[in-house]
């Protein structure tokens, strides 16, 4: 019996390839807590990869497998979110014993005021550990619905999309790109925390002034 780390994306992907894309993308984009810890750059990038001619035959991926899982995961998983937030998602949030999962929601909440609905929730979609509590934080604070799921599926589909075909497109044209794969999700990560610098500007400023 193979021993899963849902945490670490070689096991999620070499245990169950496509599918655990969706499970995982899934509970990342909307079940909150639960998802708060789950890989989602760091398993849709290497997805991509090992989608390429140049991967492994043996853990090689179907491309439009990947492509499509990765959506319904991300598109069902924010709407199940924003459901939770609608529906006691604030009394949820102020229940949680985690001070990151708190501290996180507060940066989601001040996303949304900062850029707008539409724009945060494209941007959202990008940083680590925000998309997850972002479509709660959504639908808690009121977003109207017709707003959340437009704007979630442009955020979803270009997060998705856009990360697996990075990733395959570097797998087609670097020989031995498994070489180089940590360095790079690294990379991705770091620069999907870039939307953040402002509102960790704004929070500093504030606590000096105070």
């Amino acid at each position: 019996m193979i021993a899963v780390n849902p945490m670490d994306s070689d096991s999620v992907l070499a245990a169950f390839g496509a599918i655990g894309v969706l499970v995982v993308i899934f509970a990342e984009s909307g079940l909150l807590v639960v998802g708060f810890f789950l890989p989602g750059d760091t398993l849709l990038f290497p997805a991509g990869v090992l989608c390429a001619a140049s991967a492994d035959q043996a853990a090689r991926l179907v491309l439009w497998q990947v492509l499509l899982c990765a959506a319904v995961g991300a598109l069902v998983g924010a709407q199940v979110g924003f459901l939770i937030g609608r529906h006691g998602g604030r009394a949820l949030l102020a229940r949680t014993s985690r001070p990151r999962v708190r501290d996180t929601a507060a940066r989601a909440e001040k996303l949304l005021a900062r850029y707008g609905y539409g724009k945060a929730l494209v941007i959202g979609r990008f940083v680590p550990m925000v998309r997850t509590v972002l479509h709660p934080a959504a639908g808690a604070l009121g977003v109207p619905t017709r707003t959340f799921t437009i704007w979630q599926i442009v955020g979803g589909l270009l997060w998705t999309q856009g990360l697996v075909l990075a990733g395959f497109a570097l797998g087609e044209s670097v020989p031995d790109i498994d070489d180089y794969l940590l360095p790079l999700v690294g990379l991705v990560v770091l620069v999907s925390l870039l939307p953040l610098l402002p509102l960790l500007t704004e929070a500093r400023r504030a606590k000096r002034d105070r």
